[in-house]
């Protein structure tokens, strides 16, 4: 039997892939138990002729949409971009119009946020790919990957001032366009999957302060902060507490080594590690599963009785969790 996911909202980008009628799509997230969904930057203006329909007689609720929405096909305004920290102007500027027009489509929706990409310090290759190549060959503790590391966090540590500038100044030109629009909107920044990508933790709360109280929060990715975490970048249980108030949503998944969005605790088997993003989750006012697609329904809805169980167990506890156990079987209980 299908559980009831409640609240929980699902991404799109589990089976975008596997449709071209947007409706059908969506179906398909129904038939798993959810009621809400995000639609992510590959859903086009084409799928959402089939898709605007259901959320206007009810069908569905849309959580949230992730920029750039609709698919717009330009690598300047892709994913692993610099995005809103550009230096050309222009770049930037259009950027920042791509960014509100998500968050227009986020107020037609009924949506609470969009999740963004903010930006990252250039390198001229793509140094995290080599990174991540050394890792699994070698160790993180290997000679090679310790040089090549130590030569990227230069770069990075010299330049991301510079960079968390632009896209501050850019977040503040967003946010005061959808402001004046009335859109009641809030723009999450997603901590990211390659270790010159911003923002880390410590980066989105320095973001955040600056822009003295405009509606941007930290979206926390989960798979995307186990991988900087075991690459050397930051530390989770360390430094969530600096954004623990200030969080926009929140993308559930888990890293098993460096491959990311498998679903907690199933993939991994480790029944430990993912608890200590219980209370982030329990906090956050958007919860969305970022799955690939190779997750299965089965383990989907696996997944999730052990996560919500988990959570029983801390609001049980008074939210007591630091980065210990909380010992559930599939059954949920202990």
């Amino acid at each position: 039997m299908v559980l009831d996911k409640g609240e929980y909202s699902f991404s799109t980008c589990w089976n975008i892939k596997r449709h071209a009628v947007g409706s059908d799509m969506i179906e398909e997230i129904r038939g798993l138990g959810f009621k809400r969904v995000e639609l992510n930057y590959n859903v086009t203006r084409e799928m959402l002729t089939t898709i605007e329909p259901m959320i206007e007689r009810g069908e569905i609720a849309i959580s949230s949409v992730h920029n750039t929405f609709p698919f717009i096909d330009d690598p300047d305004y892709g994913t692993d971009s610099v995005l809103l920290g550009f230096d050309d102007e222009a770049k930037r500027k259009r950027a920042v119009d791509l960014l509100v027009q998500s968050a227009e489509y986020a107020a037609r929706y009924g949506a609470a946020a969009v999740v963004v990409h903010p930006g990252e310090v250039p390198f001229e290759a793509n140094i995290d790919q080599e990174l991540k190549t050394l890792y699994k060959e070698h160790g993180p503790d290997s000679p090679a990957y310790r040089s090549l590391w130590e030569e990227m966090l230069e770069r990075r540590d010299s330049l991301n001032g510079h960079y968390a500038e632009r896209i501050e100044r850019s977040l503040e030109d967003a946010c005061g366009r959808i402001a004046a629009k009335g859109w009641d909107v809030t723009i999450g920044i997603e901590t990211r999957s390659r270790c010159y990508q911003m923002p880390t933790l410590r980066e989105a709360r320095g973001i955040i302060d600056r822009l003295q109280g405009a509606k941007v929060g930290l979206w926390y990715d989960f798979g995307h902060g186990m991988m900087m975490e075991r690459m050397g970048l930051y530390d989770n249980a360390a430094d969530m507490s600096l954004i623990m108030d200030h969080i926009a949503g929140i993308h559930i998944h888990e890293s098993v080594g460096l491959s990311d969005h498998w679903c907690p605790y199933v993939h991994s088997g480790d029944m430990a590690y993912f608890d200590r993003f219980l209370p982030v989750i329990e906090a956050a006012p958007v919860k969305v599963y970022e799955l690939k697609s190779a997750c299965t329904p089965e383990e989907i809805d696996r997944s999730h009785g052990l996560l919500t169980a988990k959570l029983e167990r801390l609001r049980a506890a008074g939210g007591r969790t630091g980065t210990g156990h909380i010992s559930v079987n599939e059954s949920g209980v202990e």
